[in-house]
């Protein structure tokens, strides 16, 4: 169980976030929408921790995640508008190297979620060389190789094709029947079950 309590949150002298209040449960994903300047990205990084809350409490497991944040970030994918690739290395090399900075990895593992993504096969290019929307697969197969129950993700289909936002969806999808839980902030309307989506838009 998720749940943010009260959030108060002020950007500058604009308040983003005011006393907001919501649950989401394992297997559930909880979509965040709003036109831009709404606060989604404000939020995510602000129950990530990246950002002071005011006032309010975010709490995972029954617990304030600030009473031990490395617990916390320790069950946590996070993803955000950049996909911190290092542009010198390749596809299978960055994951190694973010990834594997969590949990040790072989290479069957990272093959298998290069081809989860649809980037299997991936050639020894460069992440610099790689197109925007190559970059944001890698991205995604990181988050599957943090192997986390708790997915905060900022526009996670950015620069994907169509047959991309397809295969986002599925890959969430899968993460919620295993029990996971995802907050995503997108544009895009998630194509999901109805029983494993929620909806929350900030104005």
């Amino acid at each position: 169980m998720f749940s943010a309590i009260k959030l108060q949150l002020w950007r500058g002298d604009q308040h983003v976030l005011r006393g907001l209040c919501f649950t989401v449960a394992a297997g559930r994903c909880l979509q965040l929408t709003g036109v831009n300047g709404s606060g989604k990205s404000s939020l995510l990084r602000a129950l990530c921790g990246l950002l002071p809350l005011e006032a309010g409490a975010v709490v995972w497991r029954g617990a304030d995640t600030a009473a031990d944040r490395h617990a916390f970030h320790a069950e946590l994918a996070w993803l955000g508008h950049g996909t911190a690739l290092k542009g010198d290395l390749t596809a299978a090399e960055n994951l190694r190297y973010s990834a594997g900075l969590r949990r040790t990895l072989s290479g069957a593992e990272i093959d298998g979620a290069l081809a989860t993504v649809g980037f299997a096969n991936a050639d020894q290019r460069l992440a610099r060389q790689m197109s925007a929307g190559q970059q944001r697969r890698v991205a995604l197969a990181r988050v599957l190789l943090l192997d986390c129950p708790l997915w905060l993700l900022d526009e996670p289909t950015a620069n994907l094709d169509s047959r991309g936002q397809e295969m986002f969806n599925q890959m969430l999808d899968a993460h919620l029947q295993r029990g996971g839980l995802a907050i995503v902030a997108t544009h895009q309307a998630l194509a999901l079950p109805a029983q494993r989506l929620q909806e929350l838009e900030l104005s």
